[in-house]
Parts: structure tokens; sequence; C-alpha cells
């Protein structure tokens, strides 16, 4: 077998359903053109009544609409299917007349009209015309009408149903993932209902359409019988009235089961269960009407002429039903009553402390004045904003930023809002709305009227300019900065600050779960190595110096390279740091890829090292007071002299005394970036702008 061939073999016998519902497609427009056997024709009728049956069975028990989401689909095929049926069914009445040998349409012919001779023939039509009408005006006009106003509804409140969506993700009450599938399910509802607006119609156009063919049926057998046939008038119409009410009742028949099935489904738009389940709740709800309706049945079956052997059994039945619920209902109040009378005998009990809700990993807190600001209704962007700050983050950082719970807090002035991290305030900040925050970068000379005040983010001087200056303080040289701005900036720079304290035990966790599903090994050797704690530790010391963890499966490999050598939590993150310097190198090389790096005057890296002091929070450097305050003034004056030329300041020194550099800068120059030698990669180009050396 040639690879083509195997090739085409395993499609066809990877998707079977596909092929068989092409071909049937294909195979049931053909048959509008080519003649159908008779012995073929009522098989496929009887797939058409089987159809229709399995159909309106599958609405019924369908809980909600959008879980049949192929009916719309189905009106078609259905229609197109019936169709075709009727046009070959047409075909072999006008052409075998009386010998017309469908066994199907004979029988529901026979069933139908009779063997009353006209009498037979008039009552089997009237009764044909009565369906076709019944169809026609009530099931297919109010299926038509109800799927229009569905459909209008549903996506008139669309934004709606996403705006809650969106506020319950932004509050904290679902996950991301839970949020995307409900509005995935709100949107499949959009489509569904749309589609059933205009597949409806279908049905409508195949009860003309039937009508159409009939009265073709009827009048043209007439002329055939007659004409071409040679039949008298009698056996005419007795024949060919005959098989146009058999062959119209036996299409029309699925035609209306498919019709109600249409307006059973989009009867239950606001459907919580089956249609029996339904049913069965709604009808059980009360014992009190099967009392009254016994009572009027038993009224109407002591009064002249009313048939009392049909009425008392029925108001038997009611009552009967009636008495059980009752017994039910009376079950669960005696239920109830005792579930409150233990409620109170615990209350009466010393009450127990209920289990400490943990605080929100990061929180917001808003004074009432700012409440606009995440009040979608009014067009405030900022929970939108929040949202892509959280991917940001996980692209940037590698970090996944937990739900960010929005709350109001009176105890904060109005104007005022508050970031705190595990219920600790890390970020406050002062809003003017209907203000723009202008910063002067340290270009502009221009004065702007307005309140003088500091960037919340930043603490650089600023203003609060009005509206009208806005395209003034631009001109002049200004950053201008509206309200949902100045949140979002202050959001990014509180993660980043703080990304290490977000990192807790639950998030690595789920970090590494995550990693498992492709990088099982590498996940499985390091967790045999290190324990969840230390891992945490490790991500976290990256993450305190804004080294992204996204590379995760560099980061467990090299921990679980080292960590048989040693548990050491700083050897382990300095190790960690050089398997990621292509990416750290070029976090602060420029365009060209070079590094300008200040350089540390190699007798006082020695004094650095000499100073180790080893703690429980790691390595740390312990200098001499006089030498400490001599270092922070020799690195503050170079780390000047290289901002004040344009470009960012970087310390590189040796393996031994990077984390101790670090430490001994924290407190005075805490976003300083130290790197190591064996951190720097061939790709990055280093230029030493500048020594840092002790005076005197």
């Amino acid at each position: 077998m040639s690879d083509t061939q195997r090739a085409v073999r395993e499609t066809l016998l990877a998707n079977p359903s596909d092929i068989a519902v092409a071909a049937a497609t294909i195979a049931v427009v053909l048959m509008i053109i080519i003649p159908v056997p008779a012995v073929l024709l009522d098989a496929l009728l009887a797939f058409n009544l089987t159809l229709a049956i399995l159909t309106i069975l599958i609405v019924l028990y369908t809980r909600k609409a959008t879980e049949f989401s192929i009916f719309p689909t189905m009106l078609l095929v259905s229609t197109v299917f019936g169709l075709a049926l009727n046009i070959s069914s047409t075909r072999l009445i006008l052409t075998k007349g009386a010998n017309f040998d469908s066994r199907l349409i004979r029988a529901f012919a026979t069933f139908v009209v009779g063997s009353g001779g006209t009498e037979g023939l008039v009552i089997g039509f009237i009764i044909f015309v009565v369906i076709i009408a019944v169809q026609a005006i009530v099931i297919t006009k109010g299926s038509t009408r109800i799927a229009e106003v569905a459909a209008r509804f549903t996506l008139d409140g669309l934004p709606g149903k996403q705006m809650a969506i969106e506020a319950e993700y932004n509050s904290g009450a679902i996950s991301e993932e839970e949020a995307i599938r409900r509005k995935a399910e709100v949107q499949r509802e959009v489509d569904f209902y749309g589609q059933m607006d205009g597949a409806s119609k279908f049905i409508s156009g195949n009860v003309k359409v039937g009508i159409f063919i009939s009265v073709v049926n009827l009048l043209g057998g007439f002329i055939i019988g007659m004409v071409l046939h040679r039949e008298s008038f009698q056996t005419a119409i007795t024949t060919y009235t005959a098989l146009t009410v058999g062959d119209g009742l036996l299409s029309q028949l699925p035609a209306l089961l498919i019709s109600v099935a249409t307006g059973i489904i989009v009867t239950r738009a606001n459907a919580e269960g089956t249609f029996g389940r339904e049913v069965a709740t709604q009808f059980t709800q009360s014992a009190k009407i099967y009392f009254v309706a016994a009572a009027v049945l038993a009224l109407l079956a002591i009064l002249p002429g009313f048939p009392w052997y049909v009425l008392i059994p029925m108001a038997g039945l009611l009552a009967f039903i009636g008495i059980r619920l009752a017994r039910k209902e009376a079950a669960a109040a005696d239920k109830a009553r005792a579930a409150q009378a233990g409620g109170v005998k615990k209350a009466e009990a010393p009450a127990e402390l209920a289990p400490v809700v943990p605080l929100d990993p990061i929180s917001l807190e808003l004074g009432y004045g700012l409440i606009p600001l995440v009040d979608k209704d009014k067009g405030a962007d900022l929970l939108e904003r929040i949202t892509r700050i959280r991917k940001e983050s996980a692209l940037d950082m590698g970090l996944v930023v937990p739900r960010i719970r929005i709350i109001d807090n009176m105890r904060l002035e109005p104007s005022e809002y508050s970031f705190k991290i595990k219920g600790v305030e890390v970020g406050r900040g002062l809003i003017r709305i209907g203000h723009y925050l202008a910063i002067n970068p340290g270009g502009a000379l221009e004065d702007l009227p307005g309140e003088r005040t500091k960037d919340p983010t930043f603490g650089l001087p600023a203003l609060w300019i009005s509206e009208e200056n806005r395209d003034r303080a631009e001109r002049a040289g200004y950053t201008v900065v509206d309200p949902p701005s100045i949140v979002a900036t202050h959001l990014t720079e509180i993660i980043k600050r703080h990304a290490a304290e977000i990192l807790g035990r639950q998030e690595v966790q789920a970090i590494l779960d995550a990693l498992k599903k492709d990088y099982p090994a590498v996940v499985e050797d390091a967790q045999k190595r290190l324990s969840l704690g230390e891992t945490q530790k490790v991500l976290q010391g990256l993450l305190r110096e804004q080294v992204s963890i996204r590379n995760m499966v560099a980061i467990l490999e090299t921990l679980a390279d080292y960590a048989g050598v040693t548990k050491d939590i700083g050897f382990l993150v300095e190790k960690a740091r050089q398997a990621l310097g292509r990416q750290i190198c070029l976090q602060y090389a420029d365009q060209d890829r070079t590094l300008r790096v200040l350089t540390i005057e190699p007798s006082l890296e020695q004094k650095i090292i000499e100073s180790r002091v080893d703690s429980p929070m790691g390595a740390m450097s312990a200098l001499e007071p006089v030498v400490q305050r001599q270092w922070i003034k020799a690195l503050t004056r170079a780390v000047a002299a290289v901002q004040a030329k344009g470009w960012f300041p970087v310390i590189l020194c040796s393996e031994a005394a990077r984390a101790l550099v670090k430490s001994s800068t924290e407190r005075e120059i805490p976003d300083l970036v130290v790197l190591s030698v064996p951190e720097i990669v061939a790709e990055a180009r280093v230029e030493a702008v500048g020594e840092i050396r002790l005076e005197g």
C-alpha cells in the first residue's frame, strides 16, 4: 500500500462520522433530481420520521438550549431532507398513479382516509388541512416570533452579562479560567439564538412548500389520471386524493414534530433542568391547587348532564395528589422547625470561633470618591488595565499575580487609594478626579497653574492640572497622566518591588504543577533534591532583584545540579542567576548589546568580601560604620555620574562579592543592579565606565 493510499485510508477511518454526514448531505440534494425506488423511499420516510422523534426527545431531555447547539443546522438539514422526500414521492405518485407501491404512504392514507368512500376522502382531506393550518398559523408562527424576540433580547443582554463576569473576575470571586468559560458560554448562547432566528424561517417555508406540493399532487394527479391514464373522475379523485393526503401527512408529521421541538427549545431560555424535571418540580410546589381543582371537578360532576363517571375519578385523583403533597410539605416544615430548634440550642452553647479568613495576597482599597474609576457603566477601564497588568507581569516576571481584590474603604480620604499585600499597606496615593497629573521629567521649564504634589509611584515633583491645561503641559514637555494610568503605573511598580512577597508556596506549587505537564523529568528531579520551601526561597531571591523566573526549566535544572553540593540558598541563587546570564545581560544592555558597568577597586572589593557575616537571612556585609559611609558615598557619586550621561548604572564584581555588595547597598540604593562576572555572556560587550574607590 502506497503512502498516499495509507493516508487516505487513515483519514477515512479517523473521521467516519464526518464522511457519513457529507455523503448523506450530497445524497439528499441528489434525491431532488434522481428518481428513488418505492422501497428506498419507504426506508427514507421512516428514517425522516425517526429523526424527528429523536430530535424532539433530545430537546425535551436537554437542560440548556446551547447543549443542543447543532439544532439550527438540523433544522436546515431536516427541512431539505423532508422536501427531497416530498419531491421524490410526488414524482412517483404522478408517474404511477393507481399503481403507486409505497406501502408507508398507502398505510397513512388508509389509516386517515379509511375505506368510507367519498365521506372518508372528505374527512381525511379536512384533517390534513387542519393539521397544516395548526402548524402554519399556531406552532410555526409562534416559534418564529419567540426566536426573534429571544435573539434580540439575548444580544441586548450580552454587554451586561460580560460586565458582570468581568466584575466577578476582578473582585476575585471567580478564576480567570472560569471567567473565560462563562464568556464563551454567553457567546455560544448569543450565537445559538441568533442562528435560531434565521433557522426558524426554514419551518415556515417548509409548511408553505408542503401545501404547494399537496396542491400540485392533487391537481396534477387529476390531469394525469384523467387525460393521460384515461381514468374516470371517481377513480382519479379517489386515488390521488388518498395518496396526496397520505404523502402530505407523512411529510408534515416530522415537520410538525420539528416545529414543536423548535418552540420548546426557544421557550426554555431560563431553564435549569430537563423539561420533565421542571414540570415535576413546578407542578408540585403547592398542595392547595390540587384540592381546589378537585373541588371544582366534583362540583361539575353533580350538575345535570355532566359525565360524573369521568369527573368524579379525576377529582379523586387530584385529591390524592394533593394529600401526598400536603404530607410532604408538613414533613419538610417539621424538619425545618427541628433544624431551627437545634440551631437555637447550639447558639445557647459557648460559640466556637470561626476560622480566620486568609488575607488577600494583594488588594486595592479606594476612597468613595474614586469608585467611578472602577464603574464600567460609566466607561471606566481600570479593571481592564489591572487584568492586562497581571498578564504582563506573568510574561515579564514569570509571576502569575493572584487576583487583586478591589474594595472601598471608608477610612480612607475620598480621593485616596491604598495597595496592601497580605493586609499590610505597601503604597498609597491621592488622586484628583477630573484632573491630570503633570510630571516634569527634567526638561520642562515652563511653569503651569496647578496644585503642587508628588508622583505617588516614584515620588517625582508633579502638578495637578485641569483639562484645559493638558495640551499646554504636553507641549511644554511635561508627562501628563490620567487618574486610571496613575493607579495602573503604581500597581505595576508595586508588583515589581514586592514580587518576592507575592510569591508564596501555593503559587510555587501551581507553577511546578503547570510545568510538570510538559517537563515532568525536570520537575521531579528538582523536587527530589529540594523541598518546596527551598525552591520558593531561591525564586524569591531572584525576584527580589527583579530577575524574571519565567525560564523555570533552566532554573530547576540548575537547582537540581547544585543541590547535591550544597543547599545554601545564597549559593543556589547565584548559580541560578548565572544560568539566566543571557537574560540578565540583555535586560540591562543597550540596543548594541553593550553593557556599561562600574567596577570596584580590588582592595575595596576584598574588604567587602572579608566583611561577610552569615545570618539566617543569608550572607550579609558588615563593614565598619566609617568604611560603610565612605563606600555608600563613593557609590552614590559614581552612580550619579553614570546617570548624568544617560546610562543605566550597573555594578560588576566577582561572584564572591556580588551578594555582599547588593546587601550593603539595599537600604540606601534599593534599585541598584549588581552583576557578577560569571553572569556576563559572550554576546554582551562590556564597557567599564568608572571605578568605585574610597576617598583617600
